[in-house]
């Protein structure tokens, strides 16, 4: 190439650049033009089955293309779908609705030397949709009026009181831990694929214990099958106004939330996930939405991505030291 063509190549480069930025721009624009899967790394039943189905109807009217959800139960505590998502073209038809133990899963993999599914630095979070207090649940029939009556009877029996959970080191595995950390006793952990099959055993006898979100347990208490005996969060639930917390209780370290949230991948274009924002931002809005949630006891709890973006940080940070505390358990 002579210098007359390297100049001319140079003279090129702006206008490649703008050709370019505004081809990202079109495509931005033009988004979608085709189906978008969220998945749900759970199996349906669940909380984040319970924010994704009508947040994917209403994002589906909105962005006038069919949302699917997709449950990627593969187990281990929502690992393999988080890992999925994170595997997925940064293009904005593959989201995910995941919970709280998105932070969690890779240092849990890091304490057993596992190598790590995914990295919570690989996702863009693009709004959250719930955030609950979890509640200590047992059936109906089970002998335990109060949550001193669970206590007292885990002391006389270590490790004979089992519990139900969506997976190691899931949300509701790290809720009760820290629980039984507190309180001194030992249960005994029963991992599932999620937490809908943790609450259909729960139903059916096989363990006897589950922490839970508000929105998964109201119809099943309001029918008699369940009963609840404490709530993690630091005031009381509206859904569930006589119900004490553990802070109450005398725990005074325990504290955990089921929160539920849309993310994409962190290489996104900004043309793609601003009109994202916007969708949620319409979505939670909806009627049908509001009144699905508030009808489960689990109101909506909008956040847009930078609030979002803070509150993981936060929480995560939090979660992180919790899981490290408790150490390897089964």
């Amino acid at each position: 190439m002579n210098r007359r063509e390297l100049l001319r190549a140079g003279a090129m480069l702006p206008l490649v650049n703008t050709a370019l930025s505004h081809a990202a721009f079109a495509q931005g624009a033009v988004y979608p033009n085709r189906n978008i899967t969220m998945i749900v790394p759970f199996p349906a039943g669940g909380q984040a089955d319970l924010a994704a189905r009508p947040v994917a109807l209403a994002m589906e009217r909105i962005l006038g293309k069919p949302v699917i959800v997709d449950n990627r139960a593969g187990g281990a505590g929502g690992s393999v779908g988080n890992a999925q998502a994170a595997r997925a073209e940064p293009d904005g038809y593959t989201l995910l609705m995941t919970l709280s133990s998105l932070a969690v899963l890779p240092e849990a993999d890091r304490l057993f030397d596992r190598p790590v599914a995914y990295e919570v630095s690989q996702f863009a979070p693009v709004a959250r949709v719930l955030a609950d207090p979890t509640l200590l649940a047992v059936p109906a029939s089970a002998p335990w009026k109060t949550l001193q009556d669970f206590v007292d009877d885990a002391k006389q029996r270590p490790g004979q009181i089992p519990y139900g959970s969506s997976g190691p080191y899931g949300t509701l595995h790290v809720a009760m831990e820290m629980f039984a950390a507190s309180a001194g006793i030992k249960l005994l952990h029963v991992p599932f694929r999620g937490a809908g099959p943790a609450l259909t055993a729960l139903l059916s006898g096989t363990v006897q214990a589950v922490a839970s979100a508000p929105g998964t347990l109201k119809q099943q208490v309001a029918d008699g099958k369940m009963r609840v005996l404490a709530n993690w969060g630091a005031e009381r639930v509206a859904s569930f106004p006589d119900l004490p917390t553990f802070k109450e209780l005398g725990y005074k370290d325990v504290e955990f939330y089921i929160w539920a949230g849309l993310f994409a991948q962190r290489a996104l274009s900004a043309p793609i996930m601003t009109r994202l924002r916007e969708a949620m931002a319409e979505a939670v809005k909806a009627p049908e939405v509001v009144k699905t949630f508030e009808t489960a006891g689990s109101p909506v709890a909008y956040l847009d991505a930078p609030e979002f973006s803070k509150f993981v940080a936060d929480d995560s940070a939090r979660l992180i030291a919790a899981v490290k505390k408790i150490g390897k358990v089964e």
